[in-house]
């Protein structure tokens, strides 16, 4: 059997039904292997960032891998923004790359390079994978695939790298020879590795504090999406009725139809959110890692009057910024199963009085923007769109100012799933992402993304238009890079080098691609669009026209506790809807 068919069947095994390539020479083994069947496809993309990135979205959706392959040199080295993307977010994908014969590369040899296009990709993407390898001996072919899958979807999840010189790819083997990964020491040792228990002690422990805890909330993070623990959430929310927030990366692990949530919190999240959270008597962190995008660059102040309970499957993130009073090393998914053996039908807690306090915060403080009667409101127009959606629909999020108004705003129905760049918060990661979605899903997406970030991957408007993909393409355009220019506004004196500038055509762009093309300019132009819009088969584009100004609001500054967010409550007024003492003023930390 030739090796590259090996690769092929083995990825086709974990389920997975598309790869995501743009073709180079050192690859073409790999692809021809592919083309030889009829069970999986090549989805040719047009930069392989928009390879890896469609990868993401395709293993956050189902569940399981995602694959994305590359040639060598610039090929392999194009994948490293998604490889990134997907270590900090945790999702668990293969990234195959081709490599020159190893009679070819320079292995020790002090010198630059031997073959064309010959690039270490291994070393580079170390530092951004949980494997990476170099396969040598085509012997151990079947030992380093099964070893990549493994890690990268155990544990923590996250990518993994192989790299085939096209010497190996090319190479004939003997399938029922190779040497398994499953029946070494090694995979043993990894196991035991891999086995987490929650004792019983601190089960009880979080039983006591959920029962006698007056203003409890629950703050769901990425992990549990990542750890396939949405279910058993809803579970435990209905059996206790505690209220839900999320981080930017939890916002899909419960629909916002549930009577429980309360938003996205931390920096660009909802002030009623954040109110919850900072007047919260119990908090239980679930697969967050409480980056200071959630909890501002005051951590000593974040839910400082409650006990904190923090569910990690990562060890390294407990008690790394906030300090839990209970610390849990494990699995999301294993700890609420565990936990709801425990619970009654019912914890029979009162919280109708906890419930009065953030349902007056959400009707106090609705999100929108400050844009005069005339203009479009962006968040306003987000809740528009999210009640044009239907169930099923995939939301992709690029990355500015649109990302933040959608996931403050959004109302995500049943079956709904909204995808963000978190941690490599990558511009271009929407409309590659949205490929990965539709093809795994069969479901529509619905991509919002920001005039400059629809620019770096706009030519995959080709590859949606070759494979007819049902992406409905809205962007928010300010003509600025208008996150960086918020920023500029508040902390540089306004002075707006470099985000400034006239966007292209969008219009035309699209049209040059074969989509239909849409323009908002005015509010009272939204219903009749988005009806139009929503009813077409197939892509389409939407130019949503915004006054260069417009900003994200609420938005926490430097030096505040969360609940204290721009533009700013008056000091009484803030301290009337404070349950807890305020925060006194300090020097902004260096």
């Amino acid at each position: 059997m030739k090796l590259s068919d090996y690769v092929i069947d083995f990825i086709k095994k974990q389920g997975v039904d598309h790869v995501f390539e743009f073709i180079g020479g050192a690859i073409v083994h790999l692809l021809d292997s592919v083309a030889k069947r009829d069970d999986i496809d090549c989805i040719s993309v047009r930069h392989e960032q928009a390879a890896a990135f469609a990868a993401e979205a395709y293993a956050r959706l189902n569940g399981k891998l995602g694959v994305a392959m590359a040639t060598s040199g610039p090929g392999a080295l194009n994948l490293v923004t998604g490889i990134g993307s997907c270590f900090f977010d945790s999702v668990p994908c293969l990234f195959i790359t081709g490599q020159v014969n190893t009679y070819e590369y320079k292995f020790d040899q002090p010198v630059r390079q031997i073959g064309f296009q010959e690039t270490d990709i291994v070393s580079v993407a170390q530092s951004l994978t949980k494997y990476s390898e170099m396969i040598i001996d085509y012997k151990m072919i079947r030992y380093h695939l099964e070893k990549a899958v493994f890690i990268a979807q155990n544990g923590r999840p996250g990518p993994v790298l192989l790299d085939i010189p096209m010497n190996l790819q090319r190479a004939n083997i003997e399938p029922d020879e190779l040497e398994s990964f499953f029946d070494s020491d090694e995979y043993r040792s990894l196991l035991v590795k891999q086995e987490i228990e929650v004792s019983k002690k601190q089960l009880n422990e979080v039983l006591t504090l959920l029962k006698n805890a007056k203003r409890p909330v629950v703050l769901v993070g990425g992990g549990v999406r990542g750890g396939n623990a949405q279910n058993i959430l809803r579970e435990f929310i209905d059996k206790t009725g505690i209220p839900v927030v999320a981080s930017l990366m939890g916002l899909d692990a419960i629909p916002h139809t549930n009577p429980a949530f309360y938003g996205l919190i931390g920096s660009y999240g909802n002030r009623y959110s954040n109110l919850t959270l900072a007047n919260s008597d119990l908090m239980l962190i679930l697969g967050s890692r409480l980056d200071t995008r959630q909890t501002g660059t005051r951590p000593d102040t974040f839910g400082r009057a409650a006990k904190k309970i923090h569910v990690d499957i990562d060890f390294n993130e407990l008690n790394a910024k906030v300090t839990a009073d209970i610390a849990i090393h494990a699995d999301v998914k294993t700890f609420l199963e565990e936990l709801c053996d425990l619970l009654p039908d019912a914890l029979n807690t009162d919280l109708s009085e906890w419930y009065n306090v953030i349902n007056n915060f959400k009707e106090k403080y609705p999100t929108r923007g400050t844009v005069g009667p005339d203009h479009i409101d962006p968040n306003d127009f987000i809740v528009q769109l999210s009640s044009f959606s239907r169930e099923g629909d995939i939301v992709c999020l690029d990355v500015g100012q649109h990302q933040m108004w959608a996931s403050q705003s959004f109302k995500l129905k049943e079956k709904q799933r909204l995808l963000n760049s978190g941690g490599m918060g990558a511009m271009g990661f929407g409309l590659p992402a949205a490929i990965g979605a539709t093809l795994t899903s069969k479901q529509r997406a619905l991509v919002i993304a920001g005039d400059g970030g629809i620019q770096l991957n706009i030519q995959e408007y080709d590859t949606i238009v070759k494979y007819g993909l049902p992406i409905k393409i809205f962007v928010m355009n300010n003509n600025c890079l208008g996150m960086v220019r918020q920023f500029q506004d508040i902390y540089f004196e306004g002075r707006k080098q470099s985000t400034i500038y006239t966007a292209p055509n969008l219009n035309k762009i699209a049209e040059a691609y074969g989509i239909p093309s849409f323009s908002i300019n005015h509010k009272s132009e939204i219903d009749a669009v988005l009806s139009q819009v929503m009813d077409i088969e197939g892509p389409t584009f939407v130019n949503v026209q915004l006054i260069q100004d417009t900003a994200v609001n609420p938005k926490l500054v430097v030096n505040k506790p969360i609940e204290d967010m721009s533009p700013h409550l008056g000091r009484d007024e803030l301290k009337n809807l404070m349950l807890v003492d305020l925060v006194e003023e300090m020097e902004i930390p260096k």
